[in-house]
């Protein structure tokens, strides 16, 4: 039934992104919600359109003042991210239901706006430790923005209790079994 939300929301590399693109890719009821952000683009390999809707901080603001976004926040200084109603209304239109890969917060104020209509999963990390392990192997973190991500996600792990769904990613084939076991029976709910 086309019309629901499925969010997923974790600290920056707990594995949601690629949970997300395991259920796009085993689901074609599923479309991707594109975030707008102001951040840079990591490498040459993001591509806007696809990966995120990069926007100038003035254009940005612009989308706020226009009423655009469901949600928006500003996640590190000077860098917005949020989400906006065109891209639901373009998945809405397809006749699927949409998937959002979000911060923390974020996940929360769609929950808020979704309602019953939405399931919101925290994926966990088993550690902190484990967390900084796999920021560092990316291999685009300084020492400054890995210190950074690791406070947050200490903040952003204590709000698990406020989704649907603690989704522990220590073995990732048995994550994205899960989550995909999850959506089945969200599909089934409404």
């Amino acid at each position: 039934m086309a019309g629901q939300a499925l969010i997923f929301s974790a600290p920056s590399g707990s594995g949601k992104t690629t949970i997300v693109k395991y259920l796009l890719e085993n689901n074609p009821d599923l479309g991707f919600s594109i975030s707008a952000s102001t951040r840079d683009r990591r490498g040459r390999t993001e591509v806007d359109g696809k990966d995120y809707h990069f926007l100038t901080p003035e254009e940005f603001k612009e989308k706020i003042d226009a009423n655009e976004f469901i949600e928006w926040e500003e996640v590190y200084a000077g860098n917005f991210y949020g989400t906006l109603k065109s891209e639901i209304e373009r998945i809405w239109a397809e006749g699927k239901n949409v998937i959002f890969d979000v911060d923390v917060k974020g996940g929360i104020n769609l929950k808020k706006y979704f309602g019953e209509k939405a399931l919101s999963v925290f994926v966990k990390v088993p550690s902190i430790e484990i967390l900084a392990q796999r920021l560092n192997s990316r291999g685009t973190e300084t020492e400054e923005s890995l210190s950074r991500r690791l406070f947050k996600a200490k903040f952003e792990m204590s709000f698990q209790d406020k989704f649907d769904v603690v989704l522990l990613n220590e073995d990732l084939s048995k994550s994205v079994a899960e989550a995909q076991r999850l959506y089945d029976g969200f599909k089934v709910i409404l």
